[in-house]
This record gives C-alpha cells, sequence and structure tokens, in this order.
C-alpha cells in the first residue's frame, strides 16, 4: 500500500497494517492479564529488557500498544505510553521524573484538578513557581538553579489563555530544560507540540481522541527532542539502549509497574476507533466554536467572550500562527445581573455536565463547579468571573447551535 501521509489516512489505517494475525482491520482486544513463554529464558529476556514482548497487562496488552501506535504516529513522538486517565498521565511524568529538591515552572492557567496535583507535589518537596506562560519573560525570570522542567497546557480551560509556546521551546531547548506540553485542548490534528520543540507531550485520550466521551484514558509521548543522557534522575538500571527511551523507560517502571494506572484493553480499543474520525469532528466543533463564539460576542447580554479565533483574543495571532483551526472550547461571562443557571437552564440542546471534547455540546458555570474549591481570591488571579460559563462545542447542526443560544439569550 503506498503511505499515506494525510493524518486521517494514516490513523484510520493504522491498525490493519500492523500485520494482526489473521488480517483484523481493528486491533483485536486482548484482555489476557498474564502472558506466557514456551522457554523460560525468552520469558528472563523479556523481563530484563534483551527482547520486547508481553509480560502482564499492567504494563501493556497487545491492544493498548496498538493504541500508543496510533498515539505516537499522530503526535511524531519516539514512543508512547497509554494510561487509565489523562490525570494518570500527567502524575505519571512529575512522579517518575521529578524529585524533592526540583524545582518545576508550571502555567498558573491550568485545568483545576492539575492544579491541584502540582500544590501536591510542593508536599513532596518539590519546589513549583505558577507564572503566566503567556509571557516568555516571566518563563524566563521564574528559572532558579534547581529547575527541571516547564509546564503548559497549549489552550487554557477556561479562560483560553495561549502559551507562548514556540518561545518557551527555544528557551528550554537552550537552557536544557525538559519541556512538558499539555495537548488536550488542541489535539495532534491540530497542533503538534514537538513543531514548539516540546520534550513531553501529554493527551487526554478521553477529550478529542475519543470524543463520544465513553471511555477513560491518558497518553504521554516523547517527541525525541530531550537529551535524557544528562538527566539526572534516570535510574542507572534504565540507561541502555537508546537514550531517546530512557524517559519512557522509567515512566513505563515507575507509573505503570509500580503504581498501576493501567489502561484496560476495551478502553484502548474504544479509543482507538473514536480516533478515526478526530479531524472530522474537530473540523465540525472548531467551526461551531466560531459561529458561537460571534453570535456570543454581539450579544447585550454577554460582557465578554473567551475565544482564540476573535480578533481581540489576547493570543489570537499565535493561534493563527500555530493552530491549524481555534478548538472547540470557548467561555463567556454573562452581562452583570444576569443568572448562569437560568441560561444554561433554558437551553434544551445543550448538556450541563462537566467533560470537553465530547460530540455533544456541554456547559457549565465555572466558578459554582469545577473552580469552586479554589475560592474567589484566587478565581479572580485566573480571571474566571462568578458569570462565567465554559462551552465544549460538538457537533451538531450549526444553526440549531446557533438559535438554541440566541433563543436563551433574549428570554433570559
Amino acid at each position: 500500500m503506498t503511505e499515506a501521509k494525510g493524518f486521517t489516512s494514516r490513523i484510520v489505517h493504522h491498525d490493519r497494517l500492523k500485520g494482526f494475525t489473521d488480517g483484523p482491520v481493528h486491533a483485536p482486544v486482548y484482555n489476557s492479564v498474564p502472558y506466557g513463554y514456551q522457554k523460560t529464558q525468552d520469558l528472563v529476556d523479556v523481563f530484563q529488557g534483551v527482547t520486547t514482548g508481553q509480560v502482564y497487562a499492567r504494563q501493556a496488552t497487545p491492544t493498548t500498544e496498538s493504541l500508543q501506535s496510533l498515539v505516537n504516529q499522530a503526535e511524531q513522538g519516539v514512543g508512547t505510553l497509554a494510561f487509565a486517565t489523562g490525570m494518570a498521565a500527567i502524575s505519571a511524568v512529575f512522579l517518575a521524573l521529578l524529585r524533592a529538591g526540583d524545582h518545576l515552572i508550571s502555567s498558573q492557567y491550568l485545568f483545576g484538578n492539575t492544579h491541584s496535583l502540582i500544590k501536591t507535589l510542593e508536599g513532596f518537596g518539590i519546589e513549583v513557581s505558577f507564572v503566566d506562560t503567556t509571557d516568555i519573560s516571566a518563563v524566563k525570570a521564574a528559572q532558579r538553579e534547581n529547575t527541571r522542567m516547564v509546564y503548559t497546557e497549549t489552550i487554557a480551560n477556561p479562560g483560553t489563555q495561549i502559551a507562548d509556546l514556540t518561545a518557551i521551546g527555544d528557551w528550554c531547548e537552550a537552557e536544557g530544560i525538559v519541556y512538558f506540553v499539555d495537548n488536550t485542548m488542541t489535539s495532534p490534528y491540530l497542533f503538534q507540540p514537538k513543531n514548539a520543540k516540546a520534550s513531553l507531550v501529554i493527551n487526554s485520550l478521553s477529550k478529542y481522541f475519543c470524543g463520544h466521551g465513553t471511555v477513560l484514558g491518558g497518553a504521554v509521548t516523547d517527541t525525541g527532542l530531550f537529551n535524557w543522557e544528562h538527566y539526572p534522575h534516570i535510574f542507572a538500571g534504565y540507561r541502555k539502549g537508546d537514550p531517546k527511551k530512557w524517559a519512557l523507560t522509567q515512566i513505563k517502571k515507575k507509573s505503570l509497574r509500580d503504581m498501576g494506572a493501567s489502561l484496560s484493553s476495551d478502553a484502548a480499543y474504544q479509543i482507538a476507533i473514536g480516533a478515526e474520525t478526530m479531524a472530522l469532528r474537530m473540523d465540525r466543533s472548531s467551526a461551531n466554536a466560531m459561529a458561537l463564539a460571534k453570535l456570543l460576542n454581539g450579544h447585550r447580554k454577554v460582557s465578554k467572550v473567551y475565544y482564540p479565533g476573535l480578533a481581540d483574543h489576547p493570543q489570537h495571532n499565535i493561534a493563527t500562527r500555530l493552530f491549524r483551526s481555534y478548538g472547540a472550547i470557548l467561555s463567556f461571562d454573562l452581562a452583570e445581573g444576569f443568572d448562569c443557571c437560568a441560561l444554561l437552564d433554558d437551553i434544551d440542546l445543550i448538556i450541563n455536565a462537566t467533560h470537553l471534547g465530547d460530540n455533544r455540546t456541554l456547559a457549565l458555570p465555572m466558578a459554582s463547579t469545577i473552580f469552586f474549591e479554589m475560592g474567589a481570591e484566587n478565581r479572580a488571579k485566573l480571571g474566571i468571573e462568578d458569570r462565567m460559563i465554559r462551552c465544549s462545542v460538538g457537533i451538531e447542526d450549526t444553526e440549531d447551535l446557533l438559535t438554541a443560544f440566541s433563543g436563551a439569550l433574549d428570554r433570559l
């Protein structure tokens, strides 16, 4: 078969080109936990890393390995590991590669649970600086002698701030610092962090990869750009073979084998099937989000719209330069005196739910849900107003979506 170059063509034909026995179009679901060998030495060789193979489903199965290969191809990496959730994938990187006394520079604009996790790291003796990653000077100013890693999301949730991704990548490369990028909000279809010199990329596979809100999963991809030979925390036993794989080996052993955040074969199968339509879904939902942002931006009962596709967005130019389109997440503040819950209760077409990347449009008030525990003072620092609503825009017919929102706003 002629090698496919397009994003969707490569994903759609990924499984059947793997050469599975009996020629299945989709990777078979392997639900076996143990894997046996005719010769004991073969098992020993797999345990010791002399040869590749399966040992125990906590680390991988043929089905999860097929998904890992698909994600790796989408992100153009040298290797990928799959996890039970996106949060498990993020935790795996931090806990496997950072130590007490290390310094982490993190975006201050973070998904709430990720912010909570990083605050937990501080309790383990890891120093953290939360900075405005839209400003490269703020990132540089936070550097210390013990700085090991910079972490940021591509598009922040819910304020849609966009990090100065390429400038941070250039700086991390020059300083020898691990650059860890969460690509969940964009997906590898809209943006590949490797192009901004990211060292490691995380995707919550529950979101745009799968797209149907039916399964949890996460993945970490090594882009192959970081030189792990000079990273001090790689254990001696993992410093063999290709240095580009050393970090992934350590993450696999410490986070999958030791901590057990394993993705099931059934979940891996569902994610791989969903990924086939990623580009189609992202094109449609991004177009819907753009149309909805324009509608909201011109309505008198909306005081502000947060969407990178709007020309007045602070990082509109960065988004235009780096991303295939502007994504499917938008937030907006209702004008003073109007109630978020009253508006959302009046829109039958959308679902009041937390999640991102579903085929259905989801919405919820930010201050009273996901960011409630953060408190008013911290919400104010992140620009999260009490009347902010976040929308994960789906693939509904555009006119239906616009009619539903405009009608509810008019009735509000």
